[in-house]
């Protein structure tokens, strides 16, 4: 990563804000690609969920090494917070890049596929203000860098060994959780988080893992995975970003998608929607107080996620097979008002 930048991440509380920041930034990105899973029917769409299924759980991934390094360093993850659901479309966290919540089509390709963009060759670290989610890492591995250099590394990772969430299997990835203990180990977090969705840093399409669905080839990164979907076939080996996907087409159904209302609001209370909304955010917002214990001692609470995460899938798609698009406005619910 480029590091000629004057470093702007140049302290302990400094590091520990921006990897909140972090767990922010990768949250950030769960409602839209969920919505859009939850608007695919996998029967006539099978490709189009399992591209998109794929992306989110390695955005899971992400979320837990960010937890990781943010623990590694002394820091406190925090996730049950009103502040990781304000309404939608919604800016993700300190960037103008524009998240909303839309059924698979279009739309919602151009959105991932600016989410996911490669930085540009050369392209400076950026601890605010990113353009590209590669260029907010490149400022966090300079500031790990620096302070490493400064501090020395016992002095930055000084958080509780016990508090590091691995070993978990990711189904569909071939990504790893692991512990983040010292530099070298923080540095394979950041290139993992980076390369899964922009491709590795010799500007290939690929994320430098086997597809675990597909033995036979290697995994493509986030932002290529959405270029398959937007251009109707699969890259193969010999591929290039100029090139483009030469290999098999990738079909979608647009019958197979449900229709629903972009950034759908709250709906009348006392409506059925409303009804299966509250149920949904409620569940949501239990899943995130489950996350945060996970990354605050109870690693254990990680499988009571996973279970939270199939009870979402079906109270999302019996809200939206309710008439009028409705869909999931991923509202916060207070822990006192789940029950």
């Amino acid at each position: 990563m480029n590091d000629e930048r004057p470093v702007r991440i140049d302290t302990l509380d400094s590091l520990r804000e921006h990897l909140q920041w972090a767990i922010e930034l990768e949250h950030a990105t769960l409602p839209p690609y969920l919505t859009t899973l939850y608007s695919l029917d996998p029967e006539r769409n099978p490709a189009a969920v399992e591209l998109v299924s794929g992306v989110f759980v390695e955005e899971m991934l992400h979320l837990a090494l960010a937890a990781n390094l943010l623990n590694a360093v002394g820091g406190t993850p925090r996730l049950d917070m009103p502040e990781m659901l304000p309404p939608h479309p919604r800016k993700l966290p300190h960037s103008d890049l524009e998240l909303s919540l839309v059924a698979f089509g279009p739309e919602a390709l151009e959105m991932f596929l600016r989410l996911e963009q490669p930085a540009a060759p050369g392209a400076p670290p950026e601890d605010e203000g990113y353009e590209t989610i590669g260029q907010f890492y490149a400022a966090i591995e300079q500031g790990l860098r620096y302070l490493c250099a400064t501090l020395g590394e016992k002095e930055v990772f000084c958080g509780d060994p016990a508090r590091q969430v691995y070993g978990a299997r990711f189904r569909h990835t071939a990504g790893a959780l692991f512990a983040v203990e010292d530099l070298e180990s923080a540095l394979g977090a950041l290139r993992e988080i980076v390369e899964q969705g922009e491709g590795n840093a010799g500007g290939d399409v690929w994320d430098g893992d086997q597809d675990v669905l597909h033995p036979e080839r290697e995994e493509v990164a986030h932002y290529y995975r959405f270029q398959e979907l937007k251009l109707g076939r699969r890259y193969q080996r010999g591929d290039t970003p100029k090139s483009g996907p030469t290999g098999e087409q990738v079909g979608v159904d647009p019958d197979g998608v449900v229709p629903m209302t972009p950034n759908p609001r709250p709906a009348e209370p006392g409506s059925a929607v409303r009804a299966a909304q509250d149920l949904f955010d409620t569940s949501y917002s239990t899943l995130l107080n489950q996350l945060e214990q996970a990354f605050n001692g109870d690693p254990k609470r990680l499988m009571d996620a996973v279970r939270t995460m199939f009870t979402l899938r079906a109270q999302a798609q019996a809200l939206m097979a309710l008439p009028g698009g409705a869909g999931p406005s991923f509202a916060y619910v207070s822990p006192e008002a789940r029950g």
